[in-house]
């Protein structure tokens, strides 16, 4: 029986030699490739050089790919640590939701690194950056929380960042909170939500 020329199989694919090379340097440099692929290749393998966090906050205000937005915010809560806190924190300013639920989002997965930075985050002379640290107090894992929360129902003077917290506190309270809920309603009393809000956080509470 005589020899056949194998026949190519369709389902391979040709080899291609990848363009850019895999250290540091070089995925920093893929970073600005065209390819929105190529880029969230990059920032998916950055995630074993933790000193370029500020490199990846940077570059998360000019890239408009959400699927490469997602990887940065990944990496960077993959990191876990100041400079990584650093490079999200200034995201809760920006005028895109999407960057800002992104950085909260990240910031939840951080939590003792985040954590140092909550007084502060607390106490900003932007109310917005108050009601965003709120939210984000909704998913934190940390035992400091409740004593956050209560400290915004008992000190914030700006409403909406007061209502937030009670939303939050209706879902992470318990009976210690009822007298800072309690509290709030009566410093906002001329505020039928804020009044109404607070006694449905203590109903569902209580009944618990």
């Amino acid at each position: 029986m005589g020899l056949k020329k194998p026949v190519n199989n369709p389902g391979l694919h040709e080899v291609v030699e990848r363009e850019f090379v895999r250290d540091e340097a070089g995925l920093l440099q893929q970073l600005k490739d065209d390819q929105a692929s190529n880029r969230r290749w990059a920032a998916r393998e950055l995630m074993q050089y933790p000193r370029v966090a500020p490199t990846l906050g940077e570059v998360l205000l000019h890239e408009r790919d959400s699927s490469v937005r997602t990887a940065l915010f990944t990496t960077l809560a993959g990191f876990a640590n100041d400079d990584a806190v650093n490079a999200l924190l200034p995201l809760l300013r920006s005028e895109d939701a999407g960057l800002r639920n992104g950085a909260i989002e990240a910031l939840t997965e951080m939590p003792l690194a985040v954590a140092p930075r909550m007084q502060a985050l607390l106490r900003d002379s932007d109310p917005d950056v108050r009601i965003f640290t709120v939210n984000l107090l909704a998913e934190l894992r940390h035992e400091h929380v409740a004593t956050w929360l209560r400290q915004v129902l008992q000190n914030e003077t700006a409403v909406n960042v007061v209502a937030a917290a009670i939303e939050v506190m209706t879902e992470v309270g318990d009976v210690q909170d009822v007298p800072a809920l309690r509290a709030a309603g009566q410093r906002f009393a001329t505020d039928p939500f804020v009044g109404f809000a607070a006694d449905m956080a203590i109903e569902r509470i209580e009944a618990a």
